[in-house]
């Protein structure tokens, strides 16, 4: 018996979709902005995952130009049927209703390549409007497709509805009629979303979340005798949800479910919470936890014997393993190859070239408070205490900058940057963004003469950010301090964690600088 760490992906990992294929388990989760898009991990004992590939890893697949932070890819659902992986999940431009839509993904292997996109469209040829698709094989050969919208009458704020409608899976086009199943199982309650079917013992069972993504998140199960329903609702609804134990709890937010059957019998829920410090803040964001799940009078059962997710659940068919990089199981130098890597509305290769232990990351006009592709790569953070150091040589030219950021969107960050030039030394500023506007925080002087490399980098503790600067073969600095308090989306708005980066801008348009960021470190601290 192996206990295993809850959550099991830490950092922004939200909207966990998980299936089995033989001995292996496959999960993504939701990307927003970021690329590659939905990483795809794979596992023996749903306790060490590995990343194997991701959906969204090439240039042309969809169209990011101009979505805003907090948009992007939304909630995806992961199937397998008959040899083949399906993948349905929603484009969001919460600007533009008419842009993006809801799609399906397919790929023999799970490590790609995966199709393109095929928007999903009813059989007037319009695009399947709403978020949160699923998609469901029953075993007499027929494909259901089933998601979330805004009722057209709705009865109070923000009331929901999950349909259920017949996909042909050959044009990917809704076919027959459409049945509203389910409106969540509290009157009153908001956005039930994230549906799922399944089919057990001949009876079919839906899962949703409802409650909004935050402090009411909740998981909700209902069931039919056929898919199309009627559904009938469990009483013990919501059959789990951290809501009733307050905001003083160390984790909260949970719901978003979905359900896989291990080999050996067993039944497992994957799910998304936040963990939070320092008051009601989580600046690691929503992230995916494991839960068992048991099955009694017909209804399954989450977190039996505790009803809530605990901090660590005990998985018979689990060895001890270490837990990999994107189980933030790694530390020291992020080299170009790690999985973490990811860009924005852009993919890495196409911001940065790999260079050694590092990249050359060519200086692009676009700053972090434009929503377009700007020279930028981060990884999720994943500890609440942690060092990351960033060495970069900045070229010696006026308006050329290049640093270590904190990214929660265009609107709230904070940058680090080493200016260019002029003068005999380097000047490191520290800005903090917050709600669209920037302040200077702190700033320093003689790190570096013009042309050698400057060490910048965070010292994060808690909810203390520390910004340092240095030379890159000597002692840092303290530049500034900036409380994560006002980052995470508690604060700021939005579905993300926080992100810690390399960025690189410049005054001048264009630039043909580059900016050789000659290593990343991540440090842990215990």
């Amino acid at each position: 018996m192996t206990r295993v760490q809850n959550p099991v992906l830490p950092g922004c990992h939200p909207d966990p979709s998980v299936c089995r294929v033989g001995d292996d388990f496959y999960l993504v989760t939701s990307t927003f902005e970021y690329l590659p898009g939905m990483p795809v991990l794979r596992s023996r004992d749903l306790a060490t995952w590995e990343h194997v590939g991701d959906v969204v890893d090439r240039s042309g697949q969809l169209d990011y130009d101009g979505i805003r932070s907090s948009g992007g890819l939304f909630a995806p659902t992961l199937r397998h049927h008959d040899g083949t992986f399906w993948l349905v999940c929603t484009l969001v431009d919460p600007d533009d209703d008419s842009r993006g839509g809801n799609f399906v993904m397919t790929a023999t292997d799970p490590a790609g390549p995966w199709s393109d996109p095929v928007w999903l469209r009813d059989e007037d040829g319009e695009r399947v409007a709403g978020i949160d698709p699923s998609i469901f094989f029953d075993d007499d050969g027929r494909v259901w497709l089933h998601g979330t919208r805004l009722a057209p009458e709705p009865e109070w704020f923000h009331q929901t509805e999950v349909w259920v409608r017949e996909l042909d899976p050959a044009t990917c086009t809704l076919v027959g009629p459409e049945h509203v199943v389910w409106t969540g199982a509290v009157r009153g309650a908001v956005w039930a979303e994230g549906p799922h079917l399944y089919k057990v013992d001949g009876t079919y069972y839906l899962l949703a979340a409802e409650g909004g993504t935050d402090f009411h998140h909740a998981v909700s199960v209902a069931r039919a005798s056929s898919v199309t329903g009627p559904y009938e609702g469990n009483k013990a609804n919501p059959v789990l949800t951290h809501r009733h134990l307050g905001r003083g709890v160390d984790v909260v937010g949970v719901g978003h479910a979905d359900l896989v059957e291990a080999p050996d019998g067993s039944w497992w829920a994957v799910l998304l919470a936040m963990r939070v410090y320092g008051g009601y803040h989580y600046p690691l964001g929503r992230e995916t936890f494991l839960v068992p799940v048991v099955w009694e009078d017909g209804w399954p059962v989450l977190a039996p014997g505790e009803g809530r997710v605990p901090d660590a659940v005990e998985v018979p068919f689990a060895s001890p393993a270490p837990r990999t990089a994107v189980q933030g199981g790694a530390s020291g130098v992020v080299r170009p190859d790690d999985p973490r890597w990811t860009a924005v509305r852009a993919l890495p290769r196409d911001v940065a070239t790999p260079a050694g232990e590092g990249w050359d990351l060519p200086v692009r006009p676009t700053t972090l408070a434009e929503p377009g592709a700007p020279a930028f790569l981060g990884v999720r953070q994943q500890h609440r205490d942690v060092d990351v150091t960033v060495t970069v040589q900045v070229p010696a030219a006026a308006g050329e900058r290049a640093g270590v950021v904190v990214r929660q969107s265009e609107d709230d960050h904070v940058r680090l940057l080493v200016d260019g030039g002029p003068g005999d030394e380097r000047r490191v500023v520290a800005v903090h963004r917050r709600g669209g506007t920037d302040a200077v925080a702190g700033e320093t002087t003689g790190t570096a003469a013009p042309g050698e490399p400057v060490a910048v980098g965070l010292r994060v503790r808690g909810q203390d950010y520390g910004l340092v600067a240095g030379p890159a073969d000597g002692p840092v600095v303290d530049v500034a301090t900036v409380d994560g308090r006002t980052l995470d989306s508690a604060a700021a708005g939005g579905f993300l964690g926080l992100w810690l980066g390399v960025h690189a801008t410049s005054e001048r348009r264009p630039s043909a600088s580059v900016v050789r960021v000659e290593r990343f470190v991540y440090e842990p601290v215990a």
